[in-house]
């Protein structure tokens, strides 16, 4: 058995930045191809068949099989996402992999270079029985989580699975269940005159504001039609709201941003009609992400279960479901908080990494 220590492994991964480019990232070089080809570099000295598959270019997912004894086993996936949000506003060194008060601090140490590690720490306890294993053993580090879900979309497409664990700070349950998202933009048009004269003009502001009163008044309502065990109801927020340009113009521009969590067995189809029968006189723009739900009884989750990770849901969204969207059992897992994810001062305990280290070569090993 092979030891790693997952604290010192996660040091050196954070002290690569991989900041996804989507927004204002805070660093000059963004993207994910640095700490893939590193990732490539660790799986291959564990005896894995490592290999970069760009998805968005210099944006690779990392993908690595580990050797077999015998052909047709059952294929499981470990899958964390490489990427991390931006580091604009942190308090902290983002890429220092400090060791202090207990804890590991830096950009990912939670979101999911944290998860990751004891992942790979797992793996390397365990590599001298992988491929007498159950099952084989796959790991990927999945680009573009934080923005698109690219990197799992591009997987998910090119190999099945018949078991995924989305790497996350879940606190070592196994999230089994969890909302997806629906991300809608409206966009009012007007037009712009002097403001001592707006009966001339055509007010954008006004319309983006009706609309969104009318979504609230409308599409609320309906979200508060069906609950879900797990997860409780799907929610709406209202997120960014901006236009027009000076105070004594008419707008001619008005933007918002409305955030939609929505249930498994919600149809966002039919939301989406909804929004646009409450709102005609904007322009609607959407993308999404499925919610999960595998069935808690899978023989897998159960064998997690075995081991501490009790099934639970979760009103965020990740890669696993994904995969679970194109029929692959799927579950999210990992030590860490969700709380300490995307902060200012992002960090896991020590405690936590070794647990999750100690976590994943007994589950591994019991394959």
């Amino acid at each position: 058995m092979t030891t790693l220590s997952p604290v010192s492994l996660l040091g050196d991964l954070i002290r690569i930045p991989s900041v996804n480019p989507e927004g204002d990232p805070g660093v000059s070089e963004p993207g994910e191809a640095r700490i893939a080809e590193h990732l490539a570099d660790i799986l291959k000295g564990f005896g894995a068949e490592a290999s970069l598959r760009e998805v968005l270019t210099g944006r690779p997912n990392v993908v690595a099989r580990f050797p077999s004894d015998r052909p047709g086993k059952p294929r499981l996936l470990l899958a964390p996402h490489t990427d991390t949000v931006s580091v604009v506003g942190m308090t902290i060194d983002p890429f220092s992999g400090e060791v202090r008060d207990g804890k590991l601090w830096g950009r990912g140490a939670s979101d999911t270079k944290g998860p990751m590690a004891t992942m790979l720490a797992g793996l390397a306890r365990c590599r001298d029985i992988l491929p007498t294993l159950g099952y084989e053993i796959w790991f990927a580090g999945l680009m573009g989580e934080e923005s698109g879900q690219h990197g799992a979309k591009a997987l998910a497409a090119q190999e099945n699975f018949d078991f995924v664990i989305a790497g996350e700070p879940t606190d070592l349950k196994t999230v089994h269940a969890h909302k997806g998202s629906l991300w809608v933009t409206l966009t009012a048009h007007g037009k712009a005159v002097h403001a001592s004269a707006p009966e001339r003009g055509e007010n954008a502001i006004y319309k983006l504001t009706s609309a969104i009163e009318a979504i609230r008044a409308t599409v609320i309502p309906e979200l508060f039609r069906c609950e879900h065990p797990l997860l409780g109801r799907s929610t709406l927020s209202l997120g960014t709201i901006r236009g027009g340009s000076k105070t004594n113009i008419v707008p001619d521009y008005g933007e918002a941003t409305i955030d939609i969590r929505v249930i498994p067995g919600e149809d966002p189809d039919r939301l989406i009609a909804l929004l646009r029968e409450a709102a005609p006189l904007v322009i609607l723009d959407h993308q999404g992400s499925a919610p999960l739900y595998t069935d808690p009884t899978h023989p897998l989750i159960m064998k997690l279960a075995a081991h501490g990770a009790v099934p639970v849901g979760a009103p965020w969204f990740c890669d696993a479901a994904v995969f679970a969207e194109k029929g692959m059992p799927a579950v999210a897992l990992g030590p860490g908080s969700i709380a300490q994810a995307h902060t200012a001062d992002e960090w896991i305990s020590v405690a936590d990494l070794e647990a999750g280290a100690d976590f994943f070569a007994k589950f591994l090993g019991s394959l």
